[in-house]
Formats: structure tokens, C-alpha cells, sequence
């Protein structure tokens, strides 16, 4: 997409609470952008791809073909991109954790939000229902020689499918 090579690791991953994800990634009044799909299958899930507003601005203008620093407010296009991107990134860690688990996984038309982090957090969940209070947390950090983007996934499971997730990895909750 980028014609370029974009480096990408995982320097955390794990189960928290879902109440100290606002305390690990920032304050309620942050701007945060998040891309949501539904995940459907033997574990029914949401997941979020989230990030910072300045983390999304930059990846837009990467997106874009511009130099850093030129989005400075989210307009329809960025928009768009960050939710390919999202659906791109977060289809193909559902493929792995898919792989990995023998269980089918298949996601929804991604959905965006653009506001306070406490509210795009609200948002996704009320609009999905009842989830368990545990949730998958994969922090994620995308760079090259001259940028480092941290981004985060979170895999938000309905009642009963993060067990199911771990069972079929041979791991305990």
C-alpha cells in the first residue's frame, strides 16, 4: 500500500481487566480514533484497533503519500483509510488467531469513531452488547527509519469465548 517497508512488533500482549485499559493507554479526554468490527464465529468477539489522534494523523499522511504532520484534523478520506487499514490489520490477526486456534473467525464491515477515548470505548461496547470484563490486549508498534506509531488491538470477548480461546491453545485464564 505504502511502496515502502513498514516494520511492525508486538512489545506487549496480554489479559487486563477491562477496566484499566483507559488507565494503560491514556485519559478519558484523550482524542482517540478506533476502528471496531464484530467478530463472528465459535468466539464471538469485537475488536478494536485504537489509536492515538496524533498516531492516526500520521499515519494518514503516510497513508496519503504526505509529509508527517500535515493531517491535523480527521476529514472523510482519513477516515476511510484508518478503517481499511484497521480491516486489513485486524483480518489478518483474526487469520492467525484463527490459524493458531482451529476455530472459524469471521469479522464484520468495520466501523469508525473519533472522539475522547472514554467515549469511542463506550461506543463500541454499547453498541455490541454484554462482554465478558477480561479482554486480550495486544499493543502494537508500526515504524520505519523515521516514524514509530503505537497502536493498540484489543479482542473484547462475549461471555464464555475468551475460555474457549485459551482452551483450544492449551492455556489457562
Amino acid at each position: 500500500m505504502l511502496n515502502k517497508k513498514i516494520n511492525m512488533d508486538v512489545p506487549t500482549a496480554g489479559v487486563i481487566n477491562f477496566r484499566e485499559i483507559i488507565e494503560m493507554l491514556g485519559s478519558e479526554e484523550e482524542k482517540a480514533v478506533c476502528v471496531n468490527l464484530s467478530v463472528k464465529g465459535d468466539a464471538p468477539s469485537t475488536v478494536l484497533f485504537l489509536l492515538s489522534e496524533q498516531s492516526a494523523f500520521v499515519l494518514v499522511d503516510y497513508l496519503m503519500g504526505r509529509e508527517p504532520g500535515f493531517t491535523v484534523e480527521m476529514d472523510e478520506m482519513a477516515e476511510s483509510a484508518l478503517q481499511e487499514v484497521g480491516n486489513i490489520l485486524t483480518g489478518s490477526m483474526l487469520n492467525a488467531l484463527s490459524t493458531m486456534t482451529g476455530l472459524p473467525m469471521s469479522s464484520s464491515v468495520p466501523a469508525i469513531a473519533y472522539d475522547m477515548l472514554a467515549a469511542v470505548l463506550s461506543a463500541a461496547l454499547l453498541e455490541r452488547g454484554y462482554f465478558e470484563d477480561k479482554v486480550l490486549l495486544i499493543e502494537t508498534r508500526f515504524y520505519d527509519v523515521n516514524v514509530v506509531l503505537k497502536g493498540y488491538f484489543m479482542l473484547i470477548p462475549a461471555e464464555g469465548s475468551l475460555e474457549k480461546v485459551f482452551h483450544t491453545l492449551g492455556l489457562n485464564l
